[in-house]
């Protein structure tokens, strides 16, 4: 067998320029920059997020383009299939479907919306304050919620539209009464875990205020779990405002949502099933959309897939 000699020469370095180096060591990368990179990997994800957009701009140009008023009654035209004059027909009142579909879709998003902004607030409130304190404070804080969590949340919902005078904000307020809980116990869980970190006990030591221990340091990277809850709790809010419109207790007339529009279509529906299948086709789009977009952050904010 041949012997090899090594020589010391065999351990020095090789000739390398500072560019050279660079692209060897590759560029740093931060935690959310990564969670992009992957997110933006799931093209399901991607096209929900495009899906989510189109709708919104849909809302706001949707009606303008059709030439149509979304609540004047044209009994002469009622019940007409899609058509060029009316592209998705018009309802049992001559009203033109489309330009209700768009108005609804901006009803309808607008509260989903609204709905998961107060829970998000109350929410982070709320888990944050229980989380960092814990003890009594968190004890009796869960408590509350426990017992609020106990009680069924369509019965409280529908219950206050019937005491509550009409109108989208009682509306959004009946959703939102109970709706913060579960985005009250995620905060909560990832803070308790985070506030012996470190990096925490180090900013309080140098005398950092409890409030801001809490908003600039514990909150901010909590917010994956967070953003994950937020885009699965407007689908909710949107089903939702839907499911109590077609029981009559939604938005007031004349105002449309997608609920009002399938609640107004269901009689018409064994002869004109059009006008039902506008609407619902885009509630379900919509909170497919976005329970894409939420299973696709999941994957994407997972530190075990990072």
């Amino acid at each position: 067998m041949q012997r090899t000699e090594i020589k010391q020469s065999d351990f020095e370095a090789l000739p390398l320029d500072r560019m050279d180096a660079e692209k060897i060591a590759g560029e740093s990368t931060s935690y959310w920059k990564d969670a992009w990179r992957r997110f933006r990997k799931n093209k399901l994800a991607l096209a929900g997020v495009v899906v989510i957009i189109l709708l919104g701009i849909m809302a706001f140009i949707g009606g303008p383009i059709s030439g149509q008023n979304y609540y004047q009654n044209d009994l002469m035209n009622a019940n007409q299939k899609p058509s060029s004059e009316h592209w998705f027909g018009t309802d049992n009142l001559g009203r033109d479907v489309f330009a209700r579909t768009w108005y609804g879709a901006k009803i309808s998003l607008f509260i989903g919306l609204m709905a998961a902004l107060i829970d998000l607030i109350i929410g982070i409130i709320w888990g944050a304050v229980a989380g960092f304190f814990g003890g009594k404070v968190d004890e009796y804080m869960m408590r509350i919620a426990d017992i609020l969590y106990g009680v069924p949340y369509l019965l409280v919902v529908i219950l206050l539209m019937v005491i509550m005078p009409p109108g989208l904000w009682t509306l959004i307020i009946a959703m939102t009464i109970t709706g913060w809980i579960n985005m009250a116990r995620i905060v909560r869980g990832q803070v308790m875990q985070l506030r012996s970190e470190e990096y925490v006990m180090a900013s309080q030591s140098l005398g950092a205020s409890n409030s801001r221990l809490m908003f600039r340091h514990l909150v901010p990277n909590t917010m994956g779990p967070i953003l994950v809850t937020l885009t699965l709790t407007i689908p909710s809010a949107i089903f939702t405002e839907a499911f109590l419109s077609f029981l009559g207790l939604g938005v007031p007339a004349p105002l449309a949502s997608w609920g009002t529009m399938s609640s107004d279509a269901l009689g018409s529906l064994q002869y004109y099933p059009f006008q039902l299948f506008f609407p619902a086709f885009f509630i379900c789009l919509t909170m497919l959309a976005f329970n894409v977009i939420g299973d696709g952050m999941r994957d994407a904010l997972d530190p075990k897939g990072r």
